[in-house]
This record gives structure tokens, C-alpha cells and sequence, in this order.
């Protein structure tokens, strides 16, 4: 990957970088389909309790010194009730689940195999920790959404070749901040999974 590296942070390792960390996801959130106008106390929080849930992971793509790209990923029961309750309902084990929460990459580094070094790295945590299946979630936009630009192309090819389905009926709301707006709105996020 020509002088990128990565590196898995554990335990007290978790918040290297942290701030780091906080303002590339608020520079890559910014773009469709998150749309996502954030704040950096807000992300320093998130990822300050994000640090403190046992098991927890952060893997950071460096170049050089500089924080190019992070993925997180904690065990389930660790993470919000909106992502919890709706395995629950369905019936899953949520202490069996690993939550591949978010990953970020600045645009100019992405196409060179970081997101399966992402994934890679959380799913070899999950194993660790003796956790049997693997999940993530996206937001859920509309086809002909008058802000998604022409170029746009979802992920889901990649995640499919990396063993995920989407669940059918297996949703949830969160509320964030979209740009130009006052106030947060309700998002649906699906949520797509992987035995492991």
C-alpha cells in the first residue's frame, strides 16, 4: 500500500489519535449518502465511550505521522438500544454479535485495499473474543435522491464480496444533524450480516 499502515488499537491504546479520528469522520460523514454535519465534542465524546466498552477495537490507516482512514467495531451488547432491540426482536443472540460500527478513509487513499484491512482486522477481533457473526449498517437512501451525486457508487458490491447480506426487516432509526439543517431528522439504517 506504498508507505500506508495500519494498526489495531486495544485496550488503553484506544485513544491514540483520537481527535484525529473525530475530524475524519466528520470530513468523510459529510459526503452522500451520510450527509452528516458534525461536531467535533460530539465525535470526541462518541468515541471517548466507544474507547471505554470492553472489547472494543479502532483500526487507523497512517501515512506517515497522519491519520489517513479509522473502523471501529465493539461487540454488540456493548453498543445503543437503536442498534440492539431490533436483533432482539428478531430473535438473534445479541452476545454473539460483533458490531462493525463505522469506517472512514479520505477520499484520495480509498481503491487500495484499506476497507478489507478494516474489516480484516475487526473480524479477526470478533473471533477473539469467541463471537460467531458480524455486523454493520447503512444508511438507506432513496434511488432517485436529488442530492446523491453522479458518481456515487454504494458499497454494496464490496460488502457482498466480503460474505455480508443484508437481513430483510432487520432496521433501525438513529437522529443526526444533516448538512443545512437545524435540527436532527430520523434516519433508517439497515443492517447487513455475516456468519463468521
Amino acid at each position: 500500500m506504498g508507505g500506508i499502515t495500519t494498526e489495531i488499537l486495544t485496550g488503553d491504546r484506544l485513544t491514540v489519535g483520537l481527535d484525529a479520528v473525530a475530524g475524519l469522520r466528520i470530513e468523510v460523514f459529510r459526503s452522500y449518502p451520510y450527509l452528516y454535519e458534525g461536531s467535533l465534542d460530539y465525535e470526541r465524546r462518541y468515541l471517548t465511550k466507544l474507547a471505554q466498552a470492553p472489547g472494543a477495537v479502532i483500526v487507523v490507516a497512517r501515512e506517515g505521522d497522519k491519520i489517513i482512514g479509522a473502523s471501529t467495531g465493539l461487540p454488540l451488547i456493548a453498543e445503543h438500544d437503536e442498534f440492539k432491540a431490533p436483533f432482539a426482536a428478531q430473535g438473534f443472540d445479541i452476545a454473539t454479535i460483533f458490531y462493525c460500527a463505522e469506517s472512514v478513509l479520505s477520499a484520495s487513499y480509498r481503491g487500495r485495499g484499506l476497507g478489507h484491512a478494516f474489516f480484516d482486522a475487526r473480524e479477526a477481533q470478533a473471533r477473539q473474543l469467541g463471537l460467531t457473526r458480524s455486523t454493520f449498517c447503512a444508511v438507506v437512501r432513496a434511488e432517485d435522491d436529488p442530492r446523491r451525486p453522479p458518481d456515487y457508487r454504494p458499497l454494496d458490491a464490496f460488502w457482498t464480496k466480503r460474505q455480508y447480506r443484508p437481513v430483510r426487516g432487520l432496521v433501525t432509526t438513529y437522529h443526526w444533524t444533516e448538512i443545512g439543517n437545524m435540527a436532527e431528522t430520523e434516519q433508517t439504517l439497515q443492517f447487513w450480516m455475516r456468519d463468521l
